[in-house]
């Protein structure tokens, strides 16, 4: 699993030029399975992505396509964890320690 923190490096104009195509690449990711949870930190500096692949190269390949990325107003971190434990509803993205 993975937590993508997106971090905004232009004013949010320019951020909210962008908004709605980050929005439906957003959906396209939902749709895909990869992406679990998001939306904007507090305060609006950027985002977070709670997201699913099978490799960190795959995670950076849909990362790139983000349009925020593309367009220049954000960078991205990208933590890789191993969910142990979860809520229920995410039990089938739960993973068994190397």
């Amino acid at each position: 699993m993975f937590v993508l923190e997106l971090t905004y490096t232009a004013p949010l104009d320019a951020v909210d030029a962008l908004l709605p195509d980050h929005v439906a690449w957003l959906e396209r990711q939902y749709e895909r399975g990869c992406f679990l949870a998001s939306g904007r930190k507090d305060p609006r500096d950027g985002g977070v992505i709670l997201a699913v692949a099978e490799s960190p190269a795959r995670i950076e390949e849909v990362v790139a396509g983000d349009p925020f990325l593309v367009g220049g107003v954000c960078t991205y971190r990208i933590t890789e964890f191993v969910a142990t434990k979860t809520a229920p509803e995410l039990a089938r993205h739960r993973q068994t320690p190397d």
